[in-house]
Protein backbone atom coordinates (compact mmCIF):
# COMPACT_ATOMS: atom_id res chain seq x y z
CA UNK A 1 0.00 0.00 0.00
CA UNK A 2 1.38 3.22 -0.82
CA UNK A 3 2.15 5.69 1.62
CA UNK A 4 -0.83 8.14 2.24
CA UNK A 5 1.19 11.04 3.14
CA UNK A 6 2.20 11.42 -0.44
CA UNK A 7 -1.13 11.06 -1.98
CA UNK A 8 -2.96 14.57 -3.20
CA UNK A 9 -6.58 15.43 -3.40
CA UNK A 10 -8.06 17.53 -6.31
CA UNK A 11 -11.22 20.19 -5.99
CA UNK A 12 -13.33 21.22 -8.74
CA UNK A 13 -12.23 24.50 -10.06
CA UNK A 14 -14.37 26.26 -12.11
CA UNK A 15 -16.47 29.31 -12.90
CA UNK A 16 -19.97 27.75 -10.98
CA UNK A 17 -21.37 31.33 -10.91
CA UNK A 18 -22.10 34.35 -13.29
CA UNK A 19 -19.39 36.78 -13.08
CA UNK A 20 -16.14 37.85 -14.85
CA UNK A 21 -12.60 36.39 -14.82
CA UNK A 22 -12.05 37.77 -11.43
CA UNK A 23 -13.86 34.51 -10.09
CA UNK A 24 -11.40 32.62 -11.15
CA UNK A 25 -8.89 34.55 -9.79
CA UNK A 26 -10.57 34.05 -6.45
CA UNK A 27 -10.76 30.38 -7.45
CA UNK A 28 -7.25 30.08 -7.58
CA UNK A 29 -6.13 32.01 -4.54
CA UNK A 30 -8.51 29.77 -2.45
CA UNK A 31 -7.15 26.61 -4.13
CA UNK A 32 -3.11 27.75 -3.73
CA UNK A 33 -4.30 28.58 0.57
CA UNK A 34 -5.43 25.28 0.23
CA UNK A 35 -2.41 23.51 -1.33
CA UNK A 36 -5.58 21.90 -3.27
CA UNK A 37 -4.69 20.53 -6.82
CA UNK A 38 -7.74 20.92 -9.65
CA UNK A 39 -10.14 18.81 -12.07
CA UNK A 40 -11.84 20.76 -14.44
CA UNK A 41 -14.96 20.83 -16.99
CA UNK A 42 -14.48 21.59 -20.43
CA UNK A 43 -16.69 21.27 -23.61
CA UNK A 44 -14.03 22.08 -26.40
CA UNK A 45 -10.34 22.81 -25.38
CA UNK A 46 -10.75 26.89 -26.04
CA UNK A 47 -12.72 26.32 -22.71
CA UNK A 48 -9.82 24.24 -21.30
CA UNK A 49 -7.05 26.36 -22.10
CA UNK A 50 -9.10 29.79 -20.73
CA UNK A 51 -9.83 28.24 -17.72
CA UNK A 52 -5.91 26.04 -17.49
CA UNK A 53 -4.31 30.06 -17.15
CA UNK A 54 -5.54 30.39 -13.84
CA UNK A 55 -5.36 27.04 -12.43
CA UNK A 56 -2.35 27.50 -9.44
CA UNK A 57 0.75 24.60 -9.32
CA UNK A 58 0.30 22.44 -7.07
CA UNK A 59 1.94 19.05 -6.64
CA UNK A 60 -0.32 17.22 -9.13
CA UNK A 61 -1.23 18.11 -12.80
CA UNK A 62 -5.12 18.91 -13.00
CA UNK A 63 -7.52 15.95 -14.08
CA UNK A 64 -10.24 17.53 -17.14
CA UNK A 65 -14.06 16.32 -16.65
CA UNK A 66 -14.91 15.90 -20.42
CA UNK A 67 -18.47 16.72 -21.97
CA UNK A 68 -21.22 14.29 -20.68
CA UNK A 69 -22.61 13.83 -24.07
CA UNK A 70 -19.53 12.67 -25.46
CA UNK A 71 -19.68 8.80 -26.55
CA UNK A 72 -16.50 6.94 -27.08
CA UNK A 73 -18.69 3.90 -28.78
CA UNK A 74 -19.11 7.02 -31.79
CA UNK A 75 -16.04 7.46 -34.01
CA UNK A 76 -16.76 11.75 -33.15
CA UNK A 77 -16.49 11.22 -29.51
CA UNK A 78 -13.16 9.08 -29.95
CA UNK A 79 -11.72 12.11 -32.19
CA UNK A 80 -12.97 14.95 -30.00
CA UNK A 81 -11.28 12.44 -26.50
CA UNK A 82 -7.93 12.16 -28.84
CA UNK A 83 -8.29 15.93 -29.63
CA UNK A 84 -7.89 16.66 -26.24
CA UNK A 85 -5.11 14.40 -25.57
CA UNK A 86 -2.79 15.43 -27.93
CA UNK A 87 -3.37 19.33 -27.50
CA UNK A 88 -3.01 18.79 -23.42
CA UNK A 89 -0.14 16.08 -23.23
CA UNK A 90 2.18 17.07 -20.62
CA UNK A 91 -0.72 19.62 -18.88
CA UNK A 92 -3.41 17.41 -17.29
CA UNK A 93 -2.93 14.09 -15.87
CA UNK A 94 -6.22 12.84 -16.99
CA UNK A 95 -9.45 13.57 -19.35
CA UNK A 96 -12.74 11.86 -17.83
CA UNK A 97 -15.76 10.62 -19.94
CA UNK A 98 -19.00 8.95 -19.13
CA UNK A 99 -20.32 5.68 -19.45
CA UNK A 100 -23.37 5.29 -21.67
CA UNK A 101 -26.18 2.60 -21.38
CA UNK A 102 -25.39 1.26 -24.80
CA UNK A 103 -22.10 -0.22 -23.45
CA UNK A 104 -23.89 -2.77 -20.69
CA UNK A 105 -24.33 -4.51 -24.32
CA UNK A 106 -20.82 -3.77 -26.16
CA UNK A 107 -18.62 -4.34 -23.72
CA UNK A 108 -15.85 -5.73 -26.26
CA UNK A 109 -16.63 -2.24 -28.29
CA UNK A 110 -16.20 -0.18 -25.47
CA UNK A 111 -12.32 -1.99 -24.28
CA UNK A 112 -11.77 -1.41 -27.88
CA UNK A 113 -12.67 2.28 -28.00
CA UNK A 114 -10.66 2.83 -25.18
CA UNK A 115 -7.29 1.35 -25.79
CA UNK A 116 -7.64 3.17 -29.23
CA UNK A 117 -7.85 6.53 -27.25
CA UNK A 118 -5.36 5.53 -25.07
CA UNK A 119 -2.75 4.45 -27.91
CA UNK A 120 -3.51 7.36 -29.57
CA UNK A 121 -2.77 9.40 -26.28
CA UNK A 122 0.61 8.21 -27.10
CA UNK A 123 3.21 7.44 -23.70
CA UNK A 124 3.36 11.19 -22.19
CA UNK A 125 -0.49 11.33 -22.87
CA UNK A 126 -3.07 12.01 -20.31
CA UNK A 127 -5.14 8.90 -18.64
CA UNK A 128 -8.51 8.12 -19.98
CA UNK A 129 -11.04 7.54 -17.31
CA UNK A 130 -14.33 6.13 -17.77
CA UNK A 131 -16.18 7.23 -15.12
CA UNK A 132 -19.49 5.52 -13.68
CA UNK A 133 -22.18 7.48 -14.23
CA UNK A 134 -25.04 4.38 -14.05
CA UNK A 135 -24.85 3.72 -18.08
CA UNK A 136 -23.14 -0.05 -16.34
CA UNK A 137 -23.94 -2.28 -13.43
CA UNK A 138 -20.95 -2.17 -11.40
CA UNK A 139 -20.27 -5.77 -11.89
CA UNK A 140 -19.97 -5.36 -16.00
CA UNK A 141 -17.73 -2.13 -14.91
CA UNK A 142 -15.25 -4.02 -13.29
CA UNK A 143 -15.47 -6.38 -16.07
CA UNK A 144 -14.68 -3.73 -18.85
CA UNK A 145 -11.58 -2.72 -16.22
CA UNK A 146 -10.32 -5.88 -16.48
CA UNK A 147 -10.52 -5.95 -20.01
CA UNK A 148 -8.62 -3.07 -20.73
CA UNK A 149 -6.45 -4.07 -17.67
CA UNK A 150 -3.01 -3.82 -20.04
CA UNK A 151 -3.68 -0.68 -21.98
CA UNK A 152 -1.35 1.74 -19.87
CA UNK A 153 -3.32 4.96 -20.74
CA UNK A 154 -7.12 4.02 -20.50
CA UNK A 155 -9.04 3.40 -16.95
CA UNK A 156 -11.97 3.90 -15.01
CA UNK A 157 -12.93 6.20 -12.56
CA UNK A 158 -15.28 5.57 -9.10
CA UNK A 159 -18.19 8.22 -8.83
CA UNK A 160 -19.40 7.44 -4.94
CA UNK A 161 -21.95 9.74 -5.45
CA UNK A 162 -23.40 8.12 -8.61
CA UNK A 163 -22.94 4.68 -7.05
CA UNK A 164 -24.29 5.21 -3.97
CA UNK A 165 -27.42 7.22 -5.23
CA UNK A 166 -27.97 4.00 -7.84
CA UNK A 167 -27.74 1.55 -4.86
CA UNK A 168 -30.32 3.89 -2.40
CA UNK A 169 -32.74 4.26 -4.87
CA UNK A 170 -32.45 0.52 -6.04
CA UNK A 171 -33.15 -0.98 -2.22
CA UNK A 172 -36.30 1.93 -1.74
CA UNK A 173 -37.67 0.65 -4.71
CA UNK A 174 -37.15 -2.79 -3.14
CA UNK A 175 -38.51 -2.03 -0.05
CA UNK A 176 -41.66 0.51 -1.11
CA UNK A 177 -42.42 -1.49 -4.62
CA UNK A 178 -42.94 0.99 -7.78
CA UNK A 179 -44.56 4.18 -5.49
CA UNK A 180 -41.28 5.10 -4.02
CA UNK A 181 -40.55 7.27 -1.53
CA UNK A 182 -42.65 10.23 -0.82
CA UNK A 183 -41.48 13.48 -0.96
CA UNK A 184 -39.00 15.12 1.10
CA UNK A 185 -41.73 17.25 2.32
CA UNK A 186 -44.64 15.08 2.07
CA UNK A 187 -46.55 14.02 5.71
CA UNK A 188 -46.45 10.25 4.66
CA UNK A 189 -42.66 10.73 4.73
CA UNK A 190 -42.18 9.71 8.56
CA UNK A 191 -44.34 6.06 8.41
CA UNK A 192 -41.68 5.03 5.84
CA UNK A 193 -39.04 6.69 7.28
CA UNK A 194 -37.00 3.81 8.40
CA UNK A 195 -36.47 1.42 5.40
CA UNK A 196 -35.46 4.71 3.43
CA UNK A 197 -33.07 4.88 6.39
CA UNK A 198 -32.07 1.50 5.74
CA UNK A 199 -31.77 2.18 1.91
CA UNK A 200 -29.66 5.00 2.26
CA UNK A 201 -26.79 2.95 4.19
CA UNK A 202 -26.76 0.23 1.79
CA UNK A 203 -25.31 2.86 -0.24
CA UNK A 204 -21.69 2.51 1.49
CA UNK A 205 -21.03 -1.64 1.28
CA UNK A 206 -21.99 -0.82 -2.35
CA UNK A 207 -19.05 1.56 -2.93
CA UNK A 208 -16.32 -0.52 -0.57
CA UNK A 209 -17.47 -3.37 -3.20
CA UNK A 210 -16.90 -1.61 -6.19
CA UNK A 211 -13.62 -0.68 -4.71
CA UNK A 212 -12.36 -4.17 -3.96
CA UNK A 213 -13.28 -5.16 -7.02
CA UNK A 214 -11.59 -3.03 -8.98
CA UNK A 215 -8.53 -2.89 -6.62
CA UNK A 216 -7.37 -6.40 -7.69
CA UNK A 217 -7.56 -5.18 -11.27
CA UNK A 218 -3.91 -3.68 -10.67
CA UNK A 219 -4.78 -0.37 -12.43
CA UNK A 220 -4.85 3.12 -11.12
CA UNK A 221 -8.61 4.80 -10.48
CA UNK A 222 -10.05 7.99 -10.58
CA UNK A 223 -12.34 8.57 -7.58
CA UNK A 224 -14.67 10.78 -7.32
CA UNK A 225 -16.03 11.78 -3.66
CA UNK A 226 -18.92 13.73 -2.98
CA UNK A 227 -22.36 12.50 -0.70
CA UNK A 228 -25.66 13.02 -1.32
CA UNK A 229 -28.97 11.46 -0.44
CA UNK A 230 -31.73 9.89 -2.49
CA UNK A 231 -34.36 12.39 -1.29
CA UNK A 232 -32.70 15.59 -2.23
CA UNK A 233 -34.76 17.30 -4.80
CA UNK A 234 -33.34 17.74 -8.40
CA UNK A 235 -29.42 16.59 -8.31
CA UNK A 236 -29.27 13.89 -5.54
CA UNK A 237 -25.43 13.82 -5.06
CA UNK A 238 -22.59 16.37 -5.24
CA UNK A 239 -23.25 17.46 -1.74
CA UNK A 240 -20.75 18.10 0.93
CA UNK A 241 -19.55 15.07 3.44
CA UNK A 242 -20.26 17.60 6.16
CA UNK A 243 -23.99 17.80 5.04
CA UNK A 244 -27.15 17.00 5.99
CA UNK A 245 -30.74 16.80 4.71
CA UNK A 246 -33.56 18.38 6.56
CA UNK A 247 -36.55 17.13 7.19
CA UNK A 248 -39.76 18.75 8.81
CA UNK A 249 -40.38 15.79 11.74
CA UNK A 250 -38.03 14.63 14.07
CA UNK A 251 -35.75 11.21 13.71
CA UNK A 252 -33.34 9.71 16.10
CA UNK A 253 -33.35 13.03 18.43
CA UNK A 254 -32.75 15.32 15.46
CA UNK A 255 -34.79 17.40 12.26
CA UNK A 256 -32.79 15.99 10.00
CA UNK A 257 -31.72 13.20 7.66
CA UNK A 258 -27.82 11.74 7.22
CA UNK A 259 -26.28 11.71 3.89
CA UNK A 260 -24.69 8.62 2.43
CA UNK A 261 -21.64 8.70 3.57
CA UNK A 262 -20.86 11.59 6.16
CA UNK A 263 -17.30 11.71 6.80
CA UNK A 264 -17.17 8.53 8.61
CA UNK A 265 -18.25 7.02 5.01
CA UNK A 266 -15.47 8.95 3.35
CA UNK A 267 -12.92 7.54 5.87
CA UNK A 268 -14.33 4.06 4.94
CA UNK A 269 -14.20 4.80 1.38
CA UNK A 270 -10.68 5.80 1.33
CA UNK A 271 -9.04 3.09 3.66
CA UNK A 272 -10.73 1.05 0.95
CA UNK A 273 -8.89 2.55 -1.94
CA UNK A 274 -5.72 3.07 0.11
CA UNK A 275 -5.40 -0.64 -0.56
CA UNK A 276 -6.33 -1.50 -4.16
CA UNK A 277 -3.12 -2.44 -5.78
CA UNK A 278 -2.32 0.42 -7.89
CA UNK A 279 -2.17 3.81 -6.11
CA UNK A 280 -5.82 5.80 -6.73
CA UNK A 281 -6.02 9.66 -7.54
CA UNK A 282 -8.70 11.84 -5.89
CA UNK A 283 -11.40 15.02 -6.84
CA UNK A 284 -13.93 16.12 -4.69
CA UNK A 285 -16.57 16.93 -7.08
CA UNK A 286 -18.83 18.94 -4.72
CA UNK A 287 -20.62 21.36 -5.85
CA UNK A 288 -24.90 21.73 -4.69
CA UNK A 289 -23.96 24.33 -2.29
CA UNK A 290 -25.47 27.32 -1.43
CA UNK A 291 -24.95 30.23 1.06
CA UNK A 292 -22.69 33.24 1.04
CA UNK A 293 -19.21 34.35 2.66
CA UNK A 294 -17.43 37.67 3.17
CA UNK A 295 -14.16 38.06 1.00
CA UNK A 296 -11.92 39.18 2.95
CA UNK A 297 -8.25 39.26 1.50
CA UNK A 298 -10.12 38.63 -1.81
CA UNK A 299 -12.33 42.02 -1.48
CA UNK A 300 -9.04 43.99 -3.34
CA UNK A 301 -10.25 41.68 -6.55
CA UNK A 302 -13.34 42.72 -6.76
CA UNK A 303 -13.25 46.53 -6.27
CA UNK A 304 -14.54 46.47 -9.75
CA UNK A 305 -17.46 45.28 -8.42
CA UNK A 306 -20.78 46.93 -7.54
CA UNK A 307 -22.96 44.30 -6.16
CA UNK A 308 -20.82 41.71 -4.52
CA UNK A 309 -23.43 38.81 -4.04
CA UNK A 310 -21.95 36.36 -6.87
CA UNK A 311 -18.71 36.78 -4.84
CA UNK A 312 -19.58 36.06 -2.10
CA UNK A 313 -21.49 32.83 -2.83
CA UNK A 314 -18.58 31.45 -5.41
CA UNK A 315 -16.37 32.06 -2.07
CA UNK A 316 -18.70 30.43 0.14
CA UNK A 317 -18.72 27.19 -2.31
CA UNK A 318 -14.93 27.38 -2.45
CA UNK A 319 -15.04 27.48 1.84
CA UNK A 320 -16.62 24.18 1.45
CA UNK A 321 -14.75 22.85 -1.02
CA UNK A 322 -11.60 24.23 1.09
CA UNK A 323 -13.32 22.27 3.81
CA UNK A 324 -13.96 18.80 2.63
CA UNK A 325 -10.24 18.88 1.15
CA UNK A 326 -9.01 18.98 4.56
CA UNK A 327 -11.13 16.20 5.81
CA UNK A 328 -10.24 13.65 3.16
CA UNK A 329 -6.45 14.84 3.51
CA UNK A 330 -6.00 14.53 7.18
CA UNK A 331 -7.57 11.11 6.79
CA UNK A 332 -5.65 9.95 4.15
CA UNK A 333 -2.07 11.39 5.80
CA UNK A 334 -3.55 9.61 9.60
CA UNK A 335 -4.83 6.18 8.68
CA UNK A 336 -5.37 5.90 12.65
CA UNK A 337 -7.92 8.80 12.64
CA UNK A 338 -9.74 7.31 9.48
CA UNK A 339 -9.90 4.23 10.98
CA UNK A 340 -11.75 5.97 13.86
CA UNK A 341 -14.09 7.82 12.06
CA UNK A 342 -14.87 5.13 9.94
CA UNK A 343 -16.39 3.81 13.38
CA UNK A 344 -20.27 3.73 12.43
CA UNK A 345 -20.88 5.20 15.92
CA UNK A 346 -19.42 8.55 15.19
CA UNK A 347 -20.04 8.56 11.59
CA UNK A 348 -22.96 11.16 11.48
CA UNK A 349 -21.64 14.61 9.63
CA UNK A 350 -22.81 17.71 12.20
CA UNK A 351 -25.38 19.91 10.67
CA UNK A 352 -22.85 22.51 9.03
CA UNK A 353 -24.04 22.68 5.57
CA UNK A 354 -27.88 21.90 5.40
CA UNK A 355 -29.05 20.99 1.69
CA UNK A 356 -31.25 23.73 0.39
CA UNK A 357 -34.69 21.95 -0.76
CA UNK A 358 -38.24 22.71 -1.64
CA UNK A 359 -39.53 23.66 1.87
CA UNK A 360 -39.18 25.84 4.75
CA UNK A 361 -35.92 25.27 6.32
CA UNK A 362 -36.23 23.28 9.47
CA UNK A 363 -33.56 23.27 12.44
CA UNK A 364 -33.39 20.48 14.61
CA UNK A 365 -34.21 21.22 18.13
Amino acid sequence: MPSPAAVAVRGLFQRRIAGDEALLGLAALRFRQAGMGAELYADAPEDLERVLRFVPPSGVLPTVHLDRRLDVLTIDGRETVSAFARRFAGRVAGLVVHDRPAMAERLDATALALRAIGERSGEHGPMIFLEFAGGLAPPRFVDLAAMIADEPRASVCVDVGHVGIRQARLAISEALGSAGAPALWDPDLARVIDPIVAATSSALPAVTDLIDALGAIDKPVHVHLHDGHPLTPGLADHLSFLSRVPIPFEHEGRYALSPLYGPGGLATILSHAQRMRAQPSYTLEIHQVEGRLALQDARPMFAHWVDLTNAERMNYWLSVLAENHLLASTLLSDPVLADVLADPVLADPVLSDPVLVDGPPVAPR
